[in-house]
């Protein structure tokens, strides 16, 4: 069962902290209305005909963004290429394009007020783009993940995140969810490289 509290929006005082603590840590961050507003803003973001790897992301595929990016033809979609690949000959070939793309796209399970960013995965598949593989990555954040510091984060990840992702890999698969890999940002050290859209309306787990 998921905590409820960790689906509360954050307030706006708690998203300037975050933006704040990320930027002094290295991270360039805009605070967007919403997610219209964030895939709107991806595409001056990201140049047409860049190589862009999505994230296997609950926020990406509610807002649209997986679709803007997955299906049309505006850039070199990694994700498409991954799926129809064979991954019992062409593991390598997997490896590498999820690992360095041009661009990254993808969420968090939390942002602490104290400049940190939290991934998790089942996998660890999608984790060395954002980790800095990929030359840009772009972080797209729901309000209710803003926590206040890195041991919420973790506290988020096991009693709120992983549940819900469970119940969905549970649909669809029929197993659940783990995490086997976190991935914890505490600073960006290539000016340009690391963007967050804090975005101030709930979405995604």
């Amino acid at each position: 069962m998921n905590d409820s509290t960790f689906a509360i929006p954050a307030s706006a005082e708690q998203l300037e902290r975050a933006a704040a603590a990320l930027q002094n840590r290295g991270f360039a961050v805009e605070i967007l209305d919403d997610v219209a507003t964030a895939r709107i803003r991806l595409k001056s973001l990201i140049p047409a005909g860049a190589s862009v790897f999505t994230g296997a992301s609950q926020t990406l595929r509610e807002s649209g963004i997986d679709s803007d990016i997955n299906s049309g033809s505006r850039y070199d979609a990694i994700r498409p290429r991954v799926l129809a690949a064979d991954r019992a000959t062409e593991a390598d070939t997997i490896r590498k394009l999820t690992a360095t793309p041009d661009y990254v796209v993808n969420s968090v399970a939390a942002v602490t007020e104290t400049g940190s960013l939290v991934l998790a995965s089942g996998t660890g598949s999608q984790l060395p783009a954002s980790a800095g593989g990929a030359a840009h990555a772009i972080w797209i954040v729901g309000a209710q993940k803003v926590v206040p510091d890195l041991t919420t984060a973790l506290r988020r990840v096991e009693e709120h995140s992983l549940p819900l992702e469970s119940k969905r890999t549970m649909a669809a698969y029929g197993s659940p969810s783990i995490v086997s890999r976190l991935l914890v940002l505490n600073r960006e050290l290539i000016p340009g490289r690391g963007t967050v859209l804090l975005l101030r309306e709930v979405i995604g787990f």
